[in-house]
Parts: structure tokens; C-alpha cells; sequence
């Protein structure tokens, strides 16, 4: 018994003797193979980011390339040392457990797909302001699974790939224009195109509207019991970091209110009335008697 054990000693010392030159070779190879692939990387990532403007993209290229890296250098090396039949065999088993996985993990499989679709179609870049469903805010980063939207009031919310690419996007700024809009309320009695004339050359001199290209606009919205409502609409161009839509809206608005108010334009709130018909029962009551 313990001759055999002895004999297959001997025997896996022999087969680790004769294992070693390939797996010296395997390492050496894997290794330089690593580094060239590591190095082709850099350099595809370096001439994305002179090239393209969509860091979504160069960060999604990034990570696919890891995981590439990764599958080809252990299907080297196990091949070099003649395991060439695992490395086949590993690959059918993945691909056998990623069909069967995949009706337990569809949800997962659903958003990587969504996010290679989007990391090419690309609808929206970093910074972009969007909307969908009912998440609304900028996009700050992008994954394999999920996409990183910051909400104006400050919360990180991360919405699944699958969700975006099945329902409308709405983007506000991939254009580099954004429109902003709010209503005005003026009495009857006012001369509607001397109002709109005030308004327009009161926002026109707001800083961050624009006035080429894209002009601020007015037009009469409703006409209501006591007021006629003009609408105000105006564009921004979402890439000038230095005005924020919300300030330059309240800077619109109250340049509007006070300079229609030094031109004694009416700005009336609802007007009530109010009949009191017991009072003209009573009066009618008097006059029979």
C-alpha cells in the first residue's frame, strides 16, 4: 500500500516535471499577451477621448474591454498547458448556465443588453438633463446595468438600462438648448401688444437668454374672467455652466413684474362677485306693502 502510494507520487511529480516548461511558457505568454492587450486598450481609450466627445461611450468601452482581457488570457493559458478540451468545456458550460440562467436572471441579462445598446445609440451624454418615467435630473454615470441620474433635489436615483430603452427619454439639453416659459396675468383694459413689447425687451436684456438664433417669444395663453394671460417662453443654452435655469427663470420673472409695474400695467388677481338675491327678496317684499 504504501509502494503504491510511493508509485503515485512519483507519477504526479513526473507529471508536474513535465507540466512545468508549458506552464513556464503559458505564464510567459499570458503575461506579454495581457500587456499587449492592456496596451491596445490605453491606446483605444486614449484616442477615444481626444476623438469622441461621449465619455458614457469611453467609459462602457472601457469596461468591456476588461472583461475581454480577462477571457482571452485564460483561454490562452489553459490552452498553452493543454487544457485546451476545459477551455471548451468551460465555455459550453457558460454558455449552457447563461441560457438557464437566463430566464432566472432575465431582468439582469434584459439591462446589460439595454446598456450596450445605449453605450452605441447613445441618447443622452454626461451631464445631459433627462427624464423618464418619473425620474427627472442629470446623468452622471452610466454601468454595464444601470444608469446614475442626480434629481434636482439632490437624490441619487439609479434607473435600471431596461427600464430607459423601454420607455420614452426625454433629454432637455443634448442639443445644447433648453425652453423656459411662464405666464403673465394683465387687466382688460391694457393694450396687449404695448404689454408683450415691455415683457419681450425686459428678458431680452436677462443674462443667459438668448437673443439670436433662438428669440424669446410671446403670445396670449387665455383669456380669463379678470385677467388675459400672456405666456412668456424663452431658450437657454444648457452648456453655459454660469446661469442655472431656475435662476434665470426667477431673474425673468421678477424683471417682468417690476417693469410693468413702473409702466402702471394692471396685474388684477380673481375677481369675485358676490349677489345677495335674499336682499333683493326683502326689497321687493317692502315695495308690495
Amino acid at each position: 500500500m504504501i509502494q503504491d502510494l510511493i508509485d503515485n507520487l512519483k507519477g504526479y511529480y513526473n507529471d508536474i516535471i513535465a507540466l512545468l516548461p508549458k506552464l513556464l511558457l503559458a505564464i510567459i505568454v499570458s503575461f506579454v499577451l495581457y500587456s499587449l492587450m492592456k496596451w491596445v486598450k490605453r491606446k483605444t481609450i486614449s484616442f477615444l477621448r481626444e476623438r469622441a466627445d461621449d465619455k458614457l461611450l469611453i467609459s462602457f468601452v472601457n469596461s468591456i474591454s476588461n472583461i475581454i482581457v480577462g477571457i482571452v488570457v485564460t483561454l490562452v493559458f489553459l490552452s498553452i498547458i493543454g487544457l485546451g478540451n476545459v477551455a471548451g468545456s468551460i465555455l459550453g458550460a457558460a454558455g449552457i448556465s447563461a441560457f438557464v440562467i437566463g430566464f432566472a436572471l432575465k431582468d439582469i441579462g434584459e439591462n446589460f443588453l439595454a446598456g450596450i445598446i445605449m453605450a452605441f445609440d447613445r441618447p443622452f451624454r454626461l451631464g445631459d438633463t433627462v427624464m423618464t418615467g418619473s425620474v427627472e435630473g442629470t446623468i452622471t454615470q452610466m454601468s454595464l446595468r444601470d444608469t446614475h441620474i442626480k434629481t434636482f433635489d439632490g437624490k441619487d436615483v439609479y434607473v435600471p438600462n431596461g427600464q430607459i430603452i423601454k420607455n420614452p427619454l426625454y433629454n432637455y439639453t443634448i442639443d445644447g438648448f433648453m425652453r423656459g416659459s411662464f405666464t403673465v396675468g394683465v387687466d382688460y383694459g391694457e393694450d396687449i401688444e404695448v404689454v408683450r413689447s415691455i415683457i419681450l425687451s425686459t428678458i431680452q436684456s436677462i443674462p443667459g437668454i438668448l437673443t439670436e438664433h433662438k428669440l424669446p417669444r410671446t403670445h396670449v395663453k387665455n383669456l380669463n374672467t379678470s385677467t388675459i394671460d400672456i405666456e412668456v417662453h424663452y431658450w437657454i443654452d444648457t452648456f453655459d455652466k454660469k446661469h442655472s435655469s431656475l435662476e434665470i427663470k426667477s431673474r425673468a420673472q421678477a424683471s417682468v413684474i417690476k417693469a410693468l409695474t413702473s409702466k402702471e400695467v394692471g396685474m388684477p388677481a380673481d375677481i369675485v362677485e358676490i349677489k345677495n338675491y335674499d336682499q333683493k327678496v326683502k326689497l321687493e317684499q317692502v315695495a308690495s306693502v
